[in-house]
């Protein structure tokens, strides 16, 4: 299902509901039958929620511009999860951080059992969050917010530590022989794309310069980045922060008769077959499917029985995990089903 212009996408299991509807016609049948954990009480509560309820209701809510390919993944396991817990969600998501802490207050207004949430602001998501516990309503985070999730007072947070990522690049960096980088951030202030980049600056033994581009606008990004490469020729590598951004500096280094390699952060179906081609010399994959499918399951998990990963004290990693030429192919099957 894709996101409708408004970036609203609802899920719920037919399987999970017709599975639930069997049980409890089950039930209904068997003498002395009251839940699913077979307890003898006759007022157990629904895992799905409290007893005659219906299912839960979890709003994910991300800083995705609308028709970002990279978010689609992210709601490909959110629903999955749906799905599987019979859960109704609904995702909204928009790149104004004040208006993605709207949509946060909106959720609590509709009374919704849990939010997934990323915080590629954190200091604009506060008050919302806020709101949401002082409501009651659980809070996780996914993807962007590594170093806030806990102050902020969210739950659990998946995802990848930018910072060691872009470490991690840097340090690849120096193996390949690379001594000049380009890395692009194409939405300025976001704290995972600058966490990345100065992982990156601080590894990396040569020299490495920021630029900053429009990432809505495709051509004006290869247009920059190529404008960079004609600049200064001594650029050999550039490092981006999407697969689509990646897929652009590509024709970039083509427009500008630079001899740079690329490589990126994150990955998709499409960016699987410039590595394979080697137009991009590797990708960083934090696993975004896995980030939406962790997040609303961890609602599920913890309405229904209390558990908080990691204790609620340590984010649950889901990167970084390079993919070369080498190893791509066990990659590839994934990403053709639209789940890497």
């Amino acid at each position: 299902m894709n996101p409708t212009p408004s970036g609203h996408v609802s899920a719920r299991s037919a399987r999970g509901t017709t599975l639930g509807a069997a049980l409890a016609t089950v039930c209904l049948l068997a003498s002395g039958c009251s839940g699913f954990g077979g307890s003898d009480s006759g007022a157990d509560a629904d895992p799905a929620g409290e007893a005659g309820t219906g299912p839960l209701k979890v709003a994910l809510i991300t800083h995705s511009a609308p028709g970002d390919a990279f978010w689609e993944l992210v709601q490909k396991g959110a629903r999955a999860a749906a799905a599987k817990d019979d859960i109704e969600l609904t995702y909204e998501s928009d790149p104004d951080a004040s208006a993605q802490a709207d949509l946060v207050r909106d959720a609590v207004a509709d009374e919704v059992d849990g939010i997934a949430v990323t915080l590629a602001k954190p200091e604009a998501m506060k008050s919302a969050v806020a709101a949401a516990r002082a409501a009651g309503i659980p809070v996780v985070g996914l993807n962007s917010g590594i170093d806030a999730w806990k102050s902020g007072g969210l739950l659990e947070y998946f995802g990848q530590d930018e910072s060691v990522a872009g470490t991690a690049v840097g340090d690849k960096l120096d193996d390949l022989k690379a001594r000049h980088t380009l890395c692009v951030i194409h939405e300025q202030g976001n704290v995972a794309l600058e966490a990345r980049c100065a992982g990156v600056k601080k590894a990396f033994g040569g020299k490495t310069e920021m630029l900053y581009v429009q990432g809505a606008d495709t051509d004006a990004v290869t247009d920059s980045v190529a404008a960079a490469l004609r600049q200064d020729r001594t650029i050999d590598e550039v490092v981006t922060n999407g697969a689509g951004v990646a897929l652009a500096a590509v024709k970039s280094v083509k427009n500008a008769g630079s001899k740079a390699q690329v490589s990126t952060f994150d990955l998709n179906k499409d960016l699987v077959k410039a590595v394979r081609s080697g137009d991009v010399q590797f990708a960083v994959d934090q696993q975004p499917y896995l980030q939406g499918y962790l997040a609303v399951d961890s609602i599920w998990l913890y309405k229904t029985n209390g558990n908080v990963s990691g204790g609620g004290e340590a984010p649950v990693l889901t990167g970084p995990a390079f993919v070369t030429k080498e190893n791509v192919a066990a990659v590839a099957r994934f990403a053709a089903d639209g789940t890497r």
